[in-house]
């Protein structure tokens, strides 16, 4: 098949208007400029990079995305994927430079990058040069459809491998040995985590109910406080009884208290994990709370003076950019504890993050005779409400030009383009060759 077997051969509706030789100009100019666009790329990639690892983001702002999306202006996927991308490329210096020398389009850099390590790069840039960008998603996505089979494979295998060994030794002692699932050992460590506590308090009890002669000066190491806490585990769950209904019913993922240890004496913890035979206890993780307090307890003290009447209007906005979450907080401007009234005059709606923004990484927040909120760094500087425009070059081509020109970098017609000469492509045998996977398995 030929490249020119791929153009349509329907008339276009509007005919072909100037020389050939003109129009191979236009062509090699858009060509040459989106290779130039692409180095700039690059180097924008490396300044969010580095902006990213550096914390500049980190202003009011969950993530560098969110910044990028108030201070630049791209959509919220885009700007998650620029910093991915960013990030990715910090480990991938010769793609890295292939972009910045405007030799692979951003494009296919981007699909890359998903799948690309360290050792596998250089097989991949040899794609992303010889096809074109949607012969690389292609490959890219039967890359990842292999590593998904790969992946299941070796769950299954760690599936198949749990175990544990139980049996006695020589002198009566019982020897557990065992290899867990992640899941169910994690579950296995917070469980005797909580005995731990359980059998510390225990111990805390006796000691100061028993006399100084009566208290023991030896303290079990931590592989002993392990064991016992195994053994209290075993004792509570044969207590209280197994169901394995629990298994089934989703309670491992639900988020509670429990309680461990022998009746009228319990350790507490809390955590997205539960474990069979360990007492609930309704409520472990508290109610989301509107208004400032911490979680789980009540948002004002029992003190009417303080407690709001009523909350600010809905109509009013977060003031801090790059953050409108649906739930805000009451912020008192001058602290109640300074005098401050719970009026609406005094408030402002705040999302959790600005919240503590405010109260803890020295923001501040004045309220203007005209009733707008203005804010400031910790340096004092203001925050503004949109972002400053950025300068631009009266001649912004010209300008990237003379850049990469005075860089040492010569961008032509033809810098990007792939070496595909039409040929139809088979993605299976691409995989074939160029997964690590497919290539150990040919070997053996």
């Amino acid at each position: 098949m030929s490249i020119a077997s791929c153009v349509g051969t329907e008339p276009t509706s509007e005919p072909i208007v100037g020389s050939a030789a003109e129009l191979d100009r236009l062509g090699d100019e858009i060509a040459e400029l989106a290779a130039h666009l692409d180095a700039a790329t690059a180097r924008l990639l490396d300044l969010i990079r580095e902006f990213d690892a550096r914390g500049g983001w980190n202003t009011g702002f969950l993530s560098c995305a969110g910044w990028l999306t108030w201070r630049v202006g791209l959509d919220p996927g885009a700007a998650r994927e620029r910093v991915r991308v960013a990030r990715a490329l910090g480990t991938l210096p010769r793609l890295a430079q292939a972009l910045a020398r405007g030799e692979l389009s951003y494009a296919k850099v981007r699909a890359l990058t998903r799948v690309a390590t360290p050792e596998t790069e250089e097989r991949l840039l040899a794609v992303g040069r010889a096809g074109t960008a949607a012969h690389v998603e292609r490959i890219v996505r039967g890359w990842r459809r292999v590593d998904r089979l790969a992946e299941a494979r070796e769950t299954a295998r760690r599936h198949a491998s749990r175990a544990l060994h139980v049996y006695h030794d020589e002198d009566g002692m019982v020897v557990v040995r065992g290899r867990l699932a992640p899941e169910t050992g994690a579950l296995l460590v917070q469980a005797l985590a909580a005995a731990r506590e359980a059998l510390y308090q225990q111990a805390r009890a006796t000691e100061t109910s028993a006399g100084p002669a009566d208290v023991h000066e030896e303290t079990p190491t931590l592989t002993q406080q392990q064991a016992d806490a195994l053994g209290l585990l075993a004792e509570t769950a044969l207590h209280h009884g197994i169901d394995p209904a629990l298994r089934a019913s989703g309670t491992r993922s639900s988020s509670m208290s429990w309680a461990v240890g022998p009746p009228g004496r319990h350790a507490r913890f809390r955590g997205n994990v539960s474990a069979p035979g360990v007492r609930r206890e309704p409520g472990g993780d508290a109610a989301h709370c509107g208004w400032p307090g911490r979680r789980g307890r009540r948002p004002y003290p029992d003190h009417s003076s303080r407690a709001p009447a009523r909350a600010p209007p809905p109509r009013q906005r977060l003031p801090l950019p790059g953050l409108r979450p649906p739930f805000g907080q009451g912020h008192h401007i001058r602290h109640w504890a300074h005098g401050g009234p719970t009026t609406l005059s005094n408030l402002a709606l705040l999302c959790r993050r600005h919240h503590r923004a405010v109260h803890e990484e020295g923001y501040q927040v004045e309220r203007l005779p005209d009733g707008e909120l203005r804010f400031r760094r910790p340096d004092g500087r203001s925050l503004p409400d949109v972002p400053s425009q950025p300068s631009v070059a009266h001649d912004p081509v010209h300008a990237l030009r003379a850049r990469h020109e005075s860089q040492g970098l010569w961008i032509h017609a033809r810098t990007a383009m792939p070496g595909w000469l039409g040929e139809r492509l088979d993605v299976g045998w691409a995989i074939d060759v160029l997964h690590p996977l497919a290539v150990r398995t040919r070997s053996e």
